[in-house]
């Protein structure tokens, strides 16, 4: 049977409706709005990462030209703080207490970069001259900087009143049933490592513009995010302590997400705060380096695990034991972020006991939160390493020991052992169909070319499954407009994924009408009441079906105005190209002649909701092929292979998009991107002098295919996308590393970021 794809519909490669306004210099960010008297903001930043601060005297920076305003803690004491409200339950059923954050720090600071004070001025120049004549006393103390020591027991503490640095205890699995089954293994592989700390370093730094609208009793914050009702909710509710209906929240075109704009900055409340003051519009636009210093931060954990196999190589049990450092503060999802990775610990794998101990922890460095996959990554990285450690030491392939242990698609619905139920599954379906198409088969063949030419080389794989698209709903309205085209009202929120073109394909199937007649709008409280916005990979799975039932709605309703005026039956009634139509005949009424004849004007729109019940899980194989250069460390990929089950594709070529994209963060990760925090609290690597981010010339042409099975507890058989690239890269570029270490030397271990100095070091070692 031939399956014929709509010109514009589902699995179309529509190319992006977006993109003319963003290559033309014509998109819109928030530092590129400038209201008529605006004033800008300066937050002063504290220098040291511990201490107490008492603030002598504002008068020379409130006198200083152009300077209109200075706020300290003592004058923003009845704003409420930042709360999390994400802290999950311990062994023993109770919720561990949270340090928030507050809008401005008064007599403590608890990492460099917390703020001070803020000073609003002509410009954002003469507000930061006037900073620097703010006189204020430090009295530094020790700090407490690294994970992996934040809980010993001479580490100073970052909250002397807790009596220790653990901010949290989780546990999953069953530890007696753990232990049997270690005691009966025939051999058990353990390893240790250090998944290292990450800067999202989105393109467009963060910016917010706070309005009073005196007349209408309301605040206006224009500013970068992922959904502006969760926005609304929080600044309104904790902060300001104001209904929601009093502030508007609008969010332009946004440079970038990646989980860390979903949360509120001090900034924001800031801007509203003063703006209120002063009667005018109030700007703040962040840069380069107070993004490294403040914006939330990823991943940062200290990892045992142990895996416990019988005679066969089969897995028995799992054993855990993370250190995940949440920084000086409880931010916004922080505590749920190892959590949600931990519900992943089985994988892919049949895994019948398991036993995870997670130990939050505080340490005076910049908050740490959700991160492209959001613990997802973490858990896939942990377990994908501990399986290619287990294949070394039983002597088989990696292949065969995943082979081994998959999942069957026959035990599908699988349950795992912390009760996340998978619905369908491939999984050595799609790792043979990776392996065939990277070559790996005559991988020696180019190992033995690498060898002539003085060069070691290595081959890896992961094979990952993530959830996402969690339960839930995001509503999606429609409206036709007098010109014949559709506006679609929908609260998730691109951060450039392609939201434009993706909803606007399934709106335009339902209607049958070109795409670019479908007019998306997001971001703004004004316009819609609810949303969910963007995070977890959940727009297309659930915004994209609450589309199509929308567009099913708009339609049902448009043919039955069309049938009154046509004097027709609704059902005889065909959309075609813009227009409603009599079946077989040249009788037709234009979509704008159909709005002017509506009687009311829910007459012109449409809804639809998808309720998920259950998160879905994609999966795939991804393999990574690495020459490295002994003399010098560097590694170069050679070779990068992708197959994924998504369930079903909406757009190729943005799921191209989102999994290159995904890629190129998740080895970054492995290769080049640490965080690294002096002893006494420094962030020294607070630019991209010192901060490796990965570049095009780093990667080959990426090879990615799909091998599609579709979900089962989505209307439409679609799996989330958005961050699996990033989940199955760091693994797999990490064990071709290892691969070609451990080939060469027997180096059997090297942590993230594998650079070019730690790859040589390494190598030098092992030579000795």
């Amino acid at each position: 049977m031939t399956v014929v794809t709509p010109k514009f519909g589902m699995g179309a490669s529509v190319l992006r409706l977006e993109d003319q306004a963003f290559i033309t210099g014509q998109g819109r960010y928030t530092d590129d709005i400038a209201p008529a008297g605006v004033l800008h903001g300066y937050v002063l930043r504290s220098p040291v990462a511990k201490g107490t601060f008492s603030i002598g005297s504002i008068e020379a920076a409130k006198a200083a030209p152009g300077v209109h305003l200075v706020l300290t803690g003592q004058d923003v004491a009845h704003l409420g703080a930042l709360r999390s409200g994400a802290m999950q339950k311990q062994p023993d059923g109770s919720r561990a207490p949270t340090r928030d954050i507050p809008i401005l720090c008064r007599e403590r600071v608890n990492y460099v970069g917390d703020a001070v004070a803020f000073v609003v001025a002509d410009s954002r120049a003469l507000a930061q001259d006037a900073a620097e004549l703010i006189e204020i006393d430090y009295e530094g103390e020790e700090a407490a900087s690294g994970t992996a020591a934040a809980l010993d027991p001479e580490t100073q503490l970052v909250w002397p009143e807790f009596g220790s640095n653990r901010a949290f205890t989780y546990h999953f699995g069953d530890r007696a049933k753990a232990e049997a089954a270690f005691a009966r293994a025939a051999s058990v592989t353990r390893i240790e490592f250090v998944n290292n700390r990450l800067v999202c370093n989105y393109m467009e730094a963060r910016s917010a513009i706070g309005e009073w609208k005196a007349d209408e009793d309301r605040f206006v914050l224009t500013t970068g995010s992922q959904g502006v009702h969760s926005m609304q909710t929080i600044i309104a509710k904790q902060v300001l302590k104001i209904a929601p209906e009093k502030l508007r929240v609008i969010t332009p075109d946004v440079g970038g997400g990646f989980g860390p704009k979903t949360f509120v900055y001090r900034e924001y409340p800031l801007v509203l705060e003063a703006a209120k003051r002063l009667g005018r519009p109030v700007k703040w636009a962040g840069d380069r380096t107070e993004h490294f210093l403040t914006d939330a931060q990823g991943r940062d954990n200290v990892v045992t695990a142990e895996m416990a196999m019988d005679g066969d190589g089969r897995f028995l049990a799992l054993r855990v034991d993370l250190v995940a450092n949440i920084g000086a503060y409880v931010s916004q999802y922080g505590p749920f972020i190892p959590y949600v990775g931990a519900t992943m610990s089985t994988g892919v794998y049949d895994i019948q006991a398991l036993d995870v101990s997670i130990a939050g922890v505080y340490t005076n460095t910049c908050p740490v939160d959700a991160y492209r996959g959001a613990g997802r990554p973490e858990a896939a990285f942990l377990l994908e390493k501990l399986v290619d450690a287990c294949a070394r030491d039983l002597g088989v392939g990696p292949d065969e020991i995943r082979r081994r242990n998959f999942i069957r698609p026959d035990q599908f619905p699988y349950r795992t052992q912390t009760d996340r139920l998978y619905d369908v599954g491939e999984f050595e379906g799609h790792m043979r169909q990776a392996m065939e198409r990277a070559g790996w088969e005559s991988f020696d063949q180019r190992l033995a070319a690498s060898k002539a030419a003085g060069k070691i080389r290595g081959i890896g794989m992961a094979t990952y499954i993530e959830a996402c698209a969690f339960a839930g709903s995001e509503p999606a309205h429609l409206e036709l407009n007098g010109d014949g085209t559709v506006t679609l009202l929908i609260g998730t929120q691109t951060n450039g994924q392609g939201h434009a073109t993706a909803y606007a394909q399934f709106v335009a199937e339902k209607l049958n009408i070109d795409i670019s007649k479908v007019k998306m709008h997001q971001g703004d409280t004004d316009r819609l009441a609810t949303g969910g916005g963007t995070g977890g990979s959940r727009s297309i799975p659930l915004g994209g079906v609450s589309a199509a039932r929308a567009g099913e709605d708009l339609a049902e309703k448009i043919r039955r105005i069309a049938a009154d005026e046509l004097e027709a039956s609704a059902a005889d009634i065909e959309l075609v190209d813009g227009s409603a139509r009599i079946v077989g005949t040249d009788s037709a009424i234009s979509f704008a002649d159909v709005a002017k004849a509506a009687k009311q004007p829910e007459d012109l729109t449409g809804f639809g909701e998808f309720v998920q019940d259950e998160a879905t899980y994609p999966n795939g194989t991804h393999i990574c092929e690495v020459e490295i250069d002994p003399d010098t460390g560097q590694t170069e990929i050679v070779g990068y292979t992708i197959v994924d089950d998504f369930g079903a594709t909406v757009n190729p070529i943005l799921l191209a998009g989102q999994v290159h994209g995904g890629v190129v963060q998740g080895i970054g990760q492995a290769l080049s991107e640490d965080t690294v925090y002096s002893e006494d609290g420094q962030l020294l690597t607070a630019s991209f002098m010192d901060y490796a981010m990965p570049r095009a010339d780093n990667f080959p042409f990426f090879h990615f295919e799909t091998r599609n099975v579709p979900s089962t507890t989505n209307a439409l058989g679609i799996k989330g996308a958005g961050e699996a690239g990033t989940i199955g890269a760091a693994p797999a570029a990490i064990n071709a590393v290892t691969d070609a270490l451990h080939r060469a030397y027997g180096i059997g271990h090297i942590d993230m970021p594998a650079t070019p100095h730690r790859i040589w070091s390494a190598i030098q070692a092992a030579e000795k």
